[in-house]
């Protein structure tokens, strides 16, 4: 209200339905008396959302055809004693076919009492879903019987939905949420901010919660002059091979700020290590004549053929590895290697935060996408704490996971394939697996 008399439009953020338990009708009010003008954008209450995440419909033509969502507990000023069963007139709640508390798992043991004493069938199914919608959900479930002792022996505590009903014996045929592969690990992704979200949005897919910390950035090089040169005398070369997407990306705008398009390849025969790299290729009309069954730089000497005598250009990233030039070079062809882009540590980030994460086993999954992201992210959260047991480490290929190794990183999942997808395909399989 303060903020609106001064002028101000002012947005007030409630997690599910404001006017579902959500206080919203008493601050409305207070607006209305005022004379403030206001809007209502209804939500997802929770006493729908956490049961549907759970598997659990709130209704069904064969079992349920009335719910009623009530309080688990009272406001304090009126809040009635457990001995008086908070309250609640219990014996018309029974008759209710579905019954959803909110707040209501420290209440459990009386609810349960106000029920039974009420004639529901303690046989009744029930459920309780904490943290609903979202990948850290649990959901205990039993009977009016028996779900307190379940509850407490899981060591449940709020905030929790509590169903009550027959509808709750449906979640073991039809939950799908959280048992998706990866649900309920929270996995750190370490990829430049530009391209962490294609991995971020596999692994939500797949029921992991991302924690992205970018240990890389993508920059310009320094100086443009030795790409540009290269450019500039294209039909020189027999070969140019591309090492990654960045690479592409980078050299196509200094291709298009030269004033050329894909035909000034026309003499050259095109290279592209990893399927990724040969789309992004293909998204501008060139086709790799190379992508190499493996990808990685080795793959492309086994299957390049013979290279002697030609002429060969590496548009490649600051500190990438020597292997292919000094491969390529002893198979007798020339090799330029330019910079088109650099890597860098970015000096932006939670370092701490996720120093601490990693210390109380709050991180599950460590994936790594490159060397570079290896060794940055160990600089950035030096020291390192001691990765609690079970943690996991994976990475996109035989060269990453070296070079975890040599920093004395266990590592768990070397995915066979070596791009985004593999590397989420190869960490489904060993969570499956364990």
């Amino acid at each position: 209200m303060e903020k609106a008399r001064a002028g101000l439009r002012v947005a007030r953020l409630k997690g599910g339905d404001p006017f579902v338990f959500g206080r919203g009708g008493e601050e409305a009010q207070a607006l209305a008396a005022a004379g403030i003008p206001f809007e209502v954008v209804p939500g997802v209450t929770s006493a729908v959302a956490g049961p549907a995440y759970a598997g659990i419909p709130l209704t069904h033509r064969d079992l349920a055809a009335s719910f009623a969502v009530v309080t688990g507990h009272r406001r304090r000023e009126a809040e009635a004693t457990a001995e008086d069963g908070l309250g609640m007139d219990w014996a018309a709640l029974a008759k209710i076919d579905t019954l959803v508390f909110l707040m209501g798992v420290t209440n459990l043991p009386v609810i349960v009492e106000g029920l039974v004493r009420a004639g529901r069938d303690p046989r009744t199914p029930v459920g309780v879903v904490r943290w609903g919608t979202t990948p850290r959900q649990e959901v205990i479930t039993g009977t009016l019987g028996d779900i307190v002792a379940r509850a407490k022996e899981a060591g449940l505590r709020p905030p929790a939905v509590v169903v009550v009903g027959e509808v709750v014996a449906l979640r073991d045929q039809l939950r799908w949420f959280d048992n998706r592969p990866l649900f309920g690990l929270r996995v750190l992704v370490t990829r430049s901010r530009a391209q962490a979200s294609q991995l971020s949005a596999r692994l939500r897919a797949l029921g992991a919660e991302p924690v992205e910390f970018p240990s890389i950035e993508v920059l310009p090089p320094e100086d443009w002059s030795p790409l540009d040169e290269a450019i500039a005398h294209l039909d020189r070369y027999d070969w140019v091979i591309f090492t990654s997407v960045n690479g592409v990306r980078f050299f196509w705008e200094r291709l298009e700020r030269a004033g050329k398009d894909g035909r000034a390849f026309a003499g050259a025969r095109l290279g592209a290590i990893g399927p990724a790299t040969g789309d992004a290729l293909r998204q501008r009309g060139l086709r790799a004549d190379l992508v190499p069954s493996r990808y990685v730089a080795e793959a492309v000497l086994a299957e390049i053929g013979p290279v002697e005598g030609q002429r060969v250009l590496l548009p490649r990233a600051d500190l990438a590895r020597p292997a292919l030039a000094e491969g390529l070079r002893r198979a007798g062809a020339t090799v330029d290697e330019v910079v088109a882009y650099r890597t860098v540590r970015p000096s932006e980030g939670d370092a701490e935060g996720v120093r601490r994460a990693l210390a109380e086993g709050e991180i599950d999954v460590l994936t790594f996408t490159s060397s570079s992201t290896v060794r940055n992210l160990l600089t950035a959260l030096d020291p390192v704490p001691p990765l609690p047991d079970g943690t996991i480490v994976a990475c996109i290929g035989p060269i990453t996971a070296q070079t975890a190794r040599e920093a004395g990183l266990p590592v768990h999942v070397v995915a066979p394939e070596h791009t985004i997808e593999g590397l989420v395909r190869a960490l489904v399989e060993y969570v499956e697996g364990r």
